[in-house]
């Protein structure tokens, strides 16, 4: 079977138009992984009449979702109650002196899995050992951006070096046939001495990969940055080369001003990754969405970690991105639903500069798609025309539960919900079985050292 033709009650390719394809069907190549064609089934069918059609009745296809800030771990609900910087002293510094390679493998595994079973078919992951996450997106199948936590100054030799983000570069960028790519990261600006910056951009363009960075997460950030550079975040990046690299994405740009935003409009190769749950939960901050897309800077959507947010459920994360923006702002009609689901899907492919490739259902692009129940409550109403509501549901009613399918790269990997490419029961065990280890070492290390303080030099 080479041609594979799945027709669906709907599609939504998530095109410039926002069309919605009533009777739908996307023809996929199986072995380039491709999409061959899009449109209403009957005429599509006519197109491919050699195709294996497989009609997936009470669903919507859609593209895959991105998440564009995540980071792998096994700390979910036991790491709460802090603000950002404290929480990073107390609880995250600490793990990552003790984590193990295994335990780090053990913990990508399971995000991977929890993130293709609701429906992100791409994970931007920054991380440590991510030998051990390449080997879980290469089996797993999902599409992986990995980004090393890397920190080049003595006070945070705990973390990754530009030396171990190179190497992975070398070993796994492109790899998966092209599924795994790597960029280089920087946990943040000020856990680097200045050679790092320059080093870590040469890198970039070297292997013509990106630079991933936390930027204006909270006000400590800007407080810092000011502190030991006199310039906001921002300025200080662009001072210092960091946004020369080929292309750039800041997590979180909860405290961007006006100034900071038209650098990134002007530069054009920068994205935002919007994470508004970890936001929340950490008491950080609300990004500037609307200025962000009005001013024509790429915007994505992220989790960012199990243990900030408590789940990787990209559709939840659209509800919430479209509920604080609308608080935020006191204007109820504040970023359509429209604009949501484009900053998980095509939005998210821009940041990432793979726009061409992922995050719409185009003729010649890879076939990452989700497959969505609609005969659910949630989703009822289900209407077109001029009611239509499609766009709201998916945004203010869908849970990651309601994923039946998930595609990457023409590979089904979630069928009828249930993950395919490995044991879910036994992942979770392996987490279960790793854990309690981690957390001793912690707590012995804890009674022994002061938490490291953040950004001391």
């Amino acid at each position: 079977m080479r041609k594979l033709l799945l027709h669906a009650d709907h599609v939504v390719p998530m095109t410039l138009e926002n069309e919605v394809i009533a009777d739908g069907a996307v023809v996929v190549d199986t072995v380039t992984g491709r999409i061959l064609d899009v449109g209403p089934a009957p005429t599509t069918k006519s197109r491919h009449p050699d195709a294996t059609v497989r009609y997936l009745p009470n669903r919507l296809l859609m593209p895959g979702l991105i998440n564009g800030h995540c980071h792998s771990g096994i700390l979910r609900g036991t790491a709460e109650g802090l603000p950002v910087w404290k929480w990073l002293q107390e609880y995250i510094d600490p793990m990552h002196r003790v984590l193990t390679p295994g335990e780090a493998e053990i913990a990508s595994r399971l995000c991977y899995a929890e993130a293709l079973l609701s429906g992100t078919t791409t994970i931007v992951d920054m991380w440590r050992f991510m030998q051990g996450s390449a080997l879980a997106a290469e089996e797993l199948g999902i599409r992986a951006t990995l980004v090393p936590y890397v920190a080049e100054h003595p006070d945070h030799d705990y973390f990754e070096t530009l030396d171990s983000n190179e190497d992975l570069i070398q070993k796994w960028h492109g790899q998966a046939n092209g599924r795994i790519q790597v960029w280089v990261g920087l946990e943040h600006m000020f856990y680097a001495v200045p050679e790092a910056w320059k080093r870590a951009t040469a890198i970039c363009r070297k292997y013509n990969v990106g630079l991933h960075t936390h930027s204006n997460e909270s006000q400590v950030d800007v407080v810092e940055m000011h502190k030991r550079f006199g310039l906001r975040p921002v300025q200080a990046l662009e001072k210092f080369g960091l946004l020369d690299a080929p292309r750039v994405m800041l997590a979180h740009g909860c405290w961007l001003d006006d100034a900071e935003i038209r650098v990134l409009a002007e530069r054009g190769n920068i994205g935002v990754i919007h994470n508004p749950t970890s936001n929340m939960k950490l008491a950080s901050g609300v990004a500037p969405l609307e200025k962000l897309l009005a001013a024509g800077v790429p915007v994505g959507l992220g989790t960012d970690g199990e243990k900030e947010n408590n789940n990787l459920d990209m559709l939840e994360e659209m509800k919430i991105a479209s509920l604080l923006t609308k608080l935020h702002t006191m204007n109820a009609a504040a970023l359509d639903a429209w604009d949501v689901c484009r900053m998980a899907t095509i939005g998210g492919a821009r940041t990432l500069g793979l726009a061409d490739e992922i995050g719409s259902l185009e003729q010649g692009k890879a076939a990452d798609m989700i497959a969505v129940r609609t005969n659910t409550p949630r989703m009822t109403p289900l209407l077109t025309g001029k009611y239509l509501n499609i766009h709201h549901n998916l945004v203010h009613a869908v849970q990651g539960g309601d994923v039946d399918m998930t595609m990457v790269a023409g590979k089904i990997v979630v069928e009828d919900g249930c993950l395919k490419t490995a044991s879910l029961q036994s992942l979770i065990a392996d987490a279960n079985a790793v854990v309690p280890g981690l957390f001793q070492r912690r707590e012995a290390w804890l009674k022994t050292n002061r938490a490291v303080s953040r950004g001391a030099t």
